[in-house]
């Protein structure tokens, strides 16, 4: 009975030293204040890094364990409350109460309800102030390898439809007027060269994300003997901070991850953007899938490009997530501020939007359907001749600024004339102009003798981009594996 009452005793105090109490709460006293205890809150958003914060918080007991500042007996204590937190959380069972601020202290508290003094222990060597730059760290590194997964998902869906579309001729624009003549998978190809750049900004948001703040301590470090680089090592990190104020103050790496985003968001919104103008009534140039489009409420033959127009208007939030960032940091005396607390809803926002708008791209890719006879028919329409029917001339020794005017005039005659292609214009006219132009102009001139000729690395023929879709495969088949799982697990 003794022992059942000395249990029940503990048990007492340690929901009175956890429930609801703050861990500032010795210095300044409990706050009955309602509106400012909700309005302080973090855990309502914070709890997402719950796995996180555990996380560090088992690595950091090793440690402490290690140096000697915890028995081992205190250690198998700590793993074990730990380990149960995060079977509840998982379970959905664990009972989350904001009068406990932020998920730091809900888990903390949550372990020394449990265990008792071992579970005090913990913070031994540690503030909130390093913990969450650890856990918003952490989380970073599994957003930046679950971007990178995704984008080299929507990669492959690129290539699959190029290498189905690597000789359908199609106009290239500039300006939204017709140029130059390429075969359509080229234009594919390009969203792929985008996404990879967006692809390696990831991997070097992570190498300057991958370094440990944890021990850096409130602002200034500690004095007792906490072995960081342990630490950083356990928890998969390249090393540890060197400044222990720059470790609590830091936040360029969440910045980095977002502009990261925007810049993904900039390259979909401009794909969205080509699509909704090729599956217009006007270009026909694609036909998106049925799953991929919405109709009216009022005109039944609609087939409304919605995921397009989602992802290009989604873009705007995720800037405005990058631009808030920015603006919160630019006025933060040096150390830790409360304001940096805001930091998290903004990241978790860019990353819950930018992630399904990848996905949906490449479900929508994945689903479309080319209209190669609607692109094709009209190809030669606009000169898009021209320019090889200078560089015809430039073969023949015309300087180039001279054959550009020489063309243009031949250009205006078949629009005086009413002749819809170079390739349509009598021989007799072009010598008028020009007397160098022979019969064998005719195999430079039009699409198909186009495709053919081009020569240069990058371009847009048919060789080229055999050539570019070959070194994709090999590219995105090497990028899959570069991470593979996320370096810190």
């Amino acid at each position: 009975m003794k022992k059942k009452a000395a249990h029940a005793g503990m048990k007492a105090r340690n929901r009175e030293n956890t429930i609801p109490g703050k861990s500032w709460q010795a210095r300044i006293g409990a706050s009955e204040d309602r509106v400012a205890e909700k309005f302080v809150e973090s855990l309502s958003f914070d709890k997402r890094l719950a796995e996180y914060d555990i996380r560090g918080s088992l690595v950091h007991a090793d440690m402490l364990a290690k140096v000697g500042l915890i028995h081992r007996t205190e250690l198998e204590r700590i793993r074990s409350g730990l380990n149960s937190i995060l079977d509840d959380i998982r379970a959905g069972r664990f009972k989350w109460d904001i009068r406990q601020e932020d998920i730091h202290m809900a888990i903390e508290s949550a372990l020394v309800e449990r265990i008792g003094d071992p579970g005090r222990k913990l913070h031994t060597g540690r503030s909130r102030n390093d913990q969450v730059a650890l856990d918003l760290r952490l989380w970073c590194l599994d957003a930046a390898a679950a971007l990178h997964r995704a984008i080299i998902d929507l990669q492959q869906a690129f290539l699959a439809l190029a290498e189905g579309a690597s000789e359908i001729p199609a106009p290239s624009y500039t300006h939204l007027q017709r140029a130059q003549p390429i075969v359509f998978a080229h234009e594919l190809l390009a969203y792929v060269e985008m996404l990879d750049r967006d692809r390696l900004r990831l991997l070097d948001v992570r190498r300057r994300t991958s370094i440990s703040p944890l021990g850096a301590g409130a602002a200034a470090g500690s004095t007792l003997p906490i072995d960081r680089a342990y630490s950083a090592r356990e928890l998969g990190f390249t090393g540890v901070t060197r400044n222990s104020l720059d470790s609590v103050s830091d936040r360029d790496f969440a910045v980095e991850l977002v502009f990261a985003m925007s810049m993904v968001a900039m390259h979909l919104s401009r794909f969205a953007e080509q699509w909704i103008i090729y599956s217009s009534t006007e270009f026909q140039f694609i036909r998106l899938a049925d799953t991929h489009t919405t109709g009216s409420s009022m005109m039944p033959q609609k087939r409304n490009p919605d995921m397009l127009e989602l992802i290009r208007g989604k873009t705007g939030g995720i800037y405005g997530q990058l631009i808030a960032l920015l603006a919160m940091f630019k006025g933060l005396p040096m150390g830790y501020n409360r304001d940096m607390q805001e930091d998290k809803r903004l990241v978790f926002s860019a990353f819950d939007a930018i992630l399904p708008c990848i996905e949906m791209a490449a479900a929508m890719v994945r689903g479309v359907s080319i209209n190669s006879a609607v692109i094709s028919s009209r190809i030669d329409e606009g000169f898009p001749d021209a320019t090889v029917l200078a560089e015809y001339l430039v073969n023949k020794g015309i300087p180039f600024r001279t054959a550009h005017q020489v063309v243009g005039k031949l250009v205006a005659r078949c629009e005086d004339t009413g002749i819809t292609t170079l390739s349509k214009l009598p021989l007799d006219d072009m010598r008028r102009q020009c007397p160098v132009i022979g019969p064998d102009v005719f195999k430079s001139l039009g699409s198909a003798n186009v495709l053919r000729a081009y020569r240069s690395t990058g371009s847009g023929g048919i060789k080229s981009v055999s050539t570019q879709i070959a070194w994709w495969r090999r590219a995105i088949k090497r990028a899959a594996v570069e991470l593979s799982e996320p370096e810190h697990r």
